[in-house]
């Protein structure tokens, strides 16, 4: 490639990554880099210079658009992010649940996939607000599913509001699994949500510990509405991508944290 040719290219890359960002709201490096074509060192320096221009925020990880900490993305677009890291931070997250335990699961694709990875799982009652890991887990055996009542809250496919609320109100279970958008030492687990984070805090608070499900885009993030204080997260489960410092922070606060490698990082 000539010299000449070079600005051209990088031009070309910023709008392509530009686009991506403002179809999904936010996207991992890792991704962006998938997409483009380009390692993440070149697209980590994309994006900062892009940041510097006011037309992205820089995320731990990866990139948003500016000013979207109260911004909820879209089910489609968190679905494709991150899946591999999702699919096993789930497997490890399955390996917490015991037989006979009550555990209840809030929203958000990593829930999802976190559903899927219990159908091996019997002699187990879920409690949910979200239609997705009720849909995962209707038939399978041995797992009871009890639906939350509320209205619906479509970005995240969950059932929302005081309805919601109320029908957790007075429960207890042994285990809250939470993805959330975001998770910080100083904040804990937060979402954009206000109504999102009440049903958060509701199935948090009927349960003897809380754990968290976040993949690296989110570890190190805040976002508009606090649901589970800090010192409250039992454990976070999240990828070898996370910002270690991250981590350590968030060990501080007392959180046991699981790092979990993915299928295609082993062997590296």
């Amino acid at each position: 490639m000539t010299e000449e040719s070079r600005p051209a290219f990088a031009a070309e890359r910023r709008e392509r990554i530009l686009e991506l960002v403002r179809a999904n709201g936010s996207m991992s490096l890792r991704d962006l880099a998938a997409k483009v074509r380009a390692s993440e060192v070149t697209v980590r320096r994309d994006v900062r210079a892009m940041e510097a221009e006011g037309l992205l925020d820089r995320r731990r990880g990866g990139a948003a658009l500016p000013g979207r900490i109260g911004h909820e993305q879209s089910y489609a677009g968190k679905s494709g992010q991150c899946a591999a890291e999702k699919a096993a931070i789930a497997a490890v997250a399955a390996r917490l649940v015991r037989p006979g335990d009550a555990v209840t699961i809030g929203p958000g694709s990593t829930a999802e996939a976190f559903a899927r990875a219990l159908l091996g799982h019997g002699d187990l009652t879920v409690v949910t607000n979200s239609l997705r890991v009720a849909d995962v887990l209707a038939g399978a055996t041995g797992i009871e599913v009890v639906m939350t009542g509320g209205t619906l809250y479509a970005p995240t496919r969950a059932l929302v509001g005081t309805a919601a609320e109320e029908s957790l109100a007075g429960l207890r279970v042994n285990r809250a699994f939470l993805s959330g958008n975001g998770v910080s030492a100083d904040r804990g687990l937060s979402t954009p949500n206000p109504a999102v984070a009440s049903v958060d805090r509701a199935l948090s608070a009927c349960a003897e510990e809380t754990i968290v499900l976040a993949d690296h885009t989110k570890v190190g993030a805040d976002t508009m509405v606090p649901t589970v204080a800090p010192e409250e997260i039992a454990h976070l489960v999240t990828d070898s991508s996370a910002d270690p410092e991250v981590l350590m922070t968030l060990e501080e606060t007392g959180a046991l944290v699981h790092v979990t490698v993915v299928a295609g990082e082993r062997g590296q």
